[in-house]
């Protein structure tokens, strides 16, 4: 017998969040979800961000908001540098036609990411209402890509929200084979170097954990975000040492 689904609030423009512990859990159709509706702008995008609240939604449905638990985080002290993706890194950072550019192009970043085909997905939750808050957000200084260039040719990429020192991963990209894997080496330690200690994946997936994320529960996100947002912001510019840092300070599994 399937369980009825719990009431759902639907907000309007200038409602304010339910709290996050209000969200659906594990027992209803869609654990996490937390609230429909309300406006879809940068400031409500940072209001949401900041309470561990993010949107998921599919063309023709309503703005659905969510804060899953567990989430998924990537602590960057445990990320976890293949052998594989360490060749990889040393070689594209000795290509002098490769390089990591930050904010050069966040709209082809976001553009790219919406065309992405994702296992097991038939179409793509990056709709033109997404796209045009997360733009708008990019014009705040509050959404960031970081991306793969070789030969003046973008390869690959992500973007990601940024509150003070929380970061917020969203979507990647790769039009060439590790592409998006590089941006997110260069986004974890350009994380790292700047004392950013976790990075947002928001849902569990053995990718993820394959690179070292690893769940936490809500509550735990929570404190941890009050803490994060309040301190300053970090530079979202890449610098060629955070490579040798990170090299140096990951761990080298199989």
């Amino acid at each position: 017998m399937s369980v009825p689904a719990p009431p759902l609030p639907w907000l309007q423009p200038a409602d304010p969040f339910p709290s996050i512990f209000e969200a659906w859990g594990d027992d209803t159709p869609a654990p996490g979800l937390l609230a429909a509706g309300g406006a879809l702008d940068a400031a409500t995008l940072l209001d949401a961000y900041g309470h561990g609240i993010f949107p998921w939604f599919s063309d023709g449905q309503p703005t659905l908001w969510w804060s899953t638990n567990p989430r998924m985080t990537l602590h960057t002290h445990e990320f976890r540098l293949h052998r594989s993706l360490r060749k990889v890194i040393k070689k594209f950072r000795n290509t002098p036609s490769a390089e990591i550019r930050v904010d050069h192009d966040f709209g082809a970043v976001i553009d790219a990411c919406s065309g992405s085909e994702r296992a097991g997905q038939s179409g793509t939750w990056i709709v033109p209402e997404i796209k045009a808050a997360y733009l708008e957000l990019h014009k705040r200084g509050h959404a960031h890509s970081v991306e793969t260039w070789q030969d003046g040719v973008l390869m690959g990429g992500l973007y990601c929200v940024s509150i003070g020192r929380a970061v917020f991963g969203e979507s990647m990209f790769a039009r060439q084979t590790d592409a998006s894997k590089i941006a997110l080496t260069a986004l974890v330690s350009m994380s790292m170097a700047q004392g950013v200690d976790w990075i947002d994946c928001q849902q569990v997936t053995d990718h993820l954990a394959f690179m070292g994320a690893r769940p936490v529960d809500r509550s735990i996100f929570s404190n941890y975000l009050s803490d994060a947002t309040a301190q300053p912001g970090i530079e979202w510019k890449f610098q060629p040492l955070y490579w040798d840092q990170l090299l140096s300070a990951c761990a080298n599994p199989t």
